[in-house]
């Protein structure tokens, strides 16, 4: 039962050759006593012929249904004339059918796996079913062309004398942003392995003990809830450099990209990336992930002009410490309806604002809005001359925490542009740079590690640093200074999503143990967690730096996908469920014995 050719291979200059065929019947069609099937493998499809006259046991296609498995043996022929299918590289010709078999029968189908069809099937039905929905052309193609891509990215740094390495599945947990997948240990009581969020320390380790070029294509886990471009698990190119300054990384981080992307078909140049910081990007933007695929409707900040007007709910936001801030939609008003400013107006409090100001600029330059009485023509004046506003432009406004205003604007700046029609057809990277090295978090009342706890200080800062943090009383008495501090750190966007985190890491121990203790890790939580690591940072540990990938988001945004779940083969559903193994699910009572667990019954305790 071996094939001669695959179902994409045929072409007019076998005229008359004997082939063997095998693949799946993907539509059966009766023409004149004769069947004719699309027979389909990963390859393409060819048209097949069983003919009464020709073919043995021909009654018993009057059995097959959809997706059977068959193996044919038959004759190369033109199709005739007028029956030609330019959509397929087969579509010259046709096999006559000699004799057959039956591989394999398939029940009726759960759902129709045509393209024009698989829309109205629900998503779980599909991951249910997924090894159906993959046999899909369009599912097919994207997984190929994601191999062809991870390839080349692969090729590039195997070029550029990087080293893969595996680092474990089964590590400590260490504190780093997100949940932890935890693993329980059955011959350690009560112990458990995490499984890494990241390589992170184990790649840091590489770079001490002299591998200089480090990368790997990895599984990594986070216990987090699902988004259309976040999974538990996903894959990421994670890779680490020793010796080298930002500026020569970043272009080798691009070559890689301009090269990888050629599998799209896209060439792309060094242009195309362009370099924020981390407060351009919000002021500008209000993301420090900006979509710079839309043209214009840029944020400018009025809080000066709202502290002075008589607009109470501007003035008070303003004194309270927030910022009002706006957008402006170039001709907006011929877009844009009373009604579907109401519904921005909505849009806008479902993603946390209280509200939203709105002021139109009319024929001869005043400006029309509920709001106008509240502010002098000189205000006024301004704010058009800020937004540069004319005739027909529509302006909003959000007043909240600089937080949220950004937040809801870089929504309202995203929606509106989707709605407009006002996103570019291209790929737009951005490096955003200068994060600061901290944050404040309220809940824990304490300093946080803005972008992760291992990122080098710049120059201004390690030496700020060093010279003024000896106790913890100096880290409150310095606060304010340590928010100011940036890190030598870097976040690569792609078309609005964050494909790629990294940073120049701290490498001497002394400073990383400093900076453990502005956060607020204790010494028994810095020696527990990270005393080993530390450890080895007493050996000569070169300065070093790095980033991951997220392969499953490129893949998603070079695909023009919904969610990464259709990039991925065997994806997890929006709640983490994957309704193809009902997984995640229970395991037996000796299971847990085995590994020391007893499960607590909150239904029952409360009882």
């Amino acid at each position: 039962m071996e094939r001669t050719h695959n179902c994409g291979q045929l072409r007019i200059k076998e005229d008359k050759k004997k082939v063997k065929l095998i693949g799946w019947a993907q539509r059966i069609r009766d023409h004149g006593g004769k069947k004719f099937i699309d027979l389909r493998d990963r390859y393409g499809i060819t048209q097949i012929v069983f003919d009464p006259d020709v073919t043995e046991n021909f009654e018993d296609v009057e059995n097959f249904r959809r997706e059977f498995v068959i193996y044919v043996e038959g004759t190369v022929r033109p199709r005739p004339e007028g029956t030609i299918n330019e959509k397929h590289s087969t579509g010259k010709i046709e096999v006559l059918i000699d004799k057959f078999s039956v591989v394999n029968e398939c029940e009726v189908l759960p759902f129709d796996i045509d393209e024009d069809h698989f829309k109205e099937v629900s998503e779980d039905l599909r991951l249910e079913f997924r090894y159906l929905d993959l046999r899909r052309k369009s599912m097919q193609d994207a997984l190929i062309r994601r191999h062809k891509f991870i390839s080349a990215m692969r090729n590039f740094f195997d070029k550029e004398d990087f080293i893969e390495v595996e680092t474990p599945f089964l590590t400590k947990s260490t504190p780093e942003g997100a949940r932890d997948l935890l693993v329980p240990s059955r011959k350690h009581d009560g112990s458990f392995y995490a499984l890494p969020q990241s390589p992170q320390l184990f790649k840091q380790l590489l770079m001490v003990a002299g591998y200089e070029k480090y990368y790997q294509i990895v599984k990594c886990f986070r216990d987090e809830d699902s988004r259309k471009d976040r999974q538990l698990e996903f894959t990421q190119l994670d890779l680490e450099m020793s010796f080298i300054e930002f500026d020569e990384f970043r272009k080798l981080m691009e070559e890689s990209l301009i090269h990888s992307i050629q599998v799209y078909g896209h060439k792309l140049s060094h242009k195309d990336f362009k370099v924020l910081t981390h407060k351009e990007a919000l002021d500008k933007y209000g993301s420090d992930k900006p979509d710079l695929r839309i043209q214009g409707m840029e944020l400018c900040e009025i809080s000066d002009i709202a502290e002075k007007c008589s607009f109470s709910v501007f003035k008070g936001v303003v004194q309270r410490g927030g910022i009002v801030k706006g957008m402006k939609v170039d001709g907006g008003q011929e877009k844009i309806s009373r009604k579907e400013v109401d519904r921005l107006i909505e849009l806008c409090q479902e993603n946390g604002a209280k509200g939203m100001a709105w002021m139109k600029v009319m024929d001869k330059g005043e400006i029309e809005s509920s709001i106008t009485k509240f502010f002098t023509k000189e205000e006024l004046d301004e704010i058009k001359k800020r937004f540069k506003a004319e005739s027909g432009d529509y302006l909003f406004f959000i007043a909240d925490t600089r937080n949220t205003t950004n937040s809801v604007l870089d929504s309202l700046r995203r929606h509106i542009a989707k709605e407009l029609g006002r996103v570019e057809n291209k790929i737009s990277f951005a490096w955003i740079v200068d994060f600061p090295l901290f944050q404040w978090s309220e809940e824990e009342n304490r300093l946080d590690a803005e972008h992760s706890p291992f990122t080098m200080p710049n120059k201004e800062g390690v030496e700020f640093i060093e010279k003024n943090i000896k106790t913890n009383g100096d880290i409150e008495k310095y606060r304010e200074e340590l928010l100011k501090i940036k890190g030598d750190c870097y976040d690569l966007t792609m078309n609005g999503f964050e494909i790629s985190s990294g940073a120049l890491r701290i490498y001497k121990p002394k400073l990383q143990k400093t900076i453990f203790e502005i956060i607020k890790l204790s010494q028994e939580q810095i020696e527990s967690q990270f005393g080993w690591f530390l450890k080895a940072y007493n050996y000569g540990a070169p300065y070093h730096r790095g980033l991951a990938f997220g392969l499953d988001r490129i893949v998603m945004l070079l695909e023009g996908a919904e969610s990464i779940r259709e990039v991925i083969p065997f994806p997890k559903n929006k709640v983490g469920y994957c309704p193809l193994t009902h997984s995640p699910s229970p395991v037996t009572e000796l299971q847990l014995r085995e590994l020391h667990i007893k499960l607590r019954n909150d239904k029952k305790d409360k009882n």
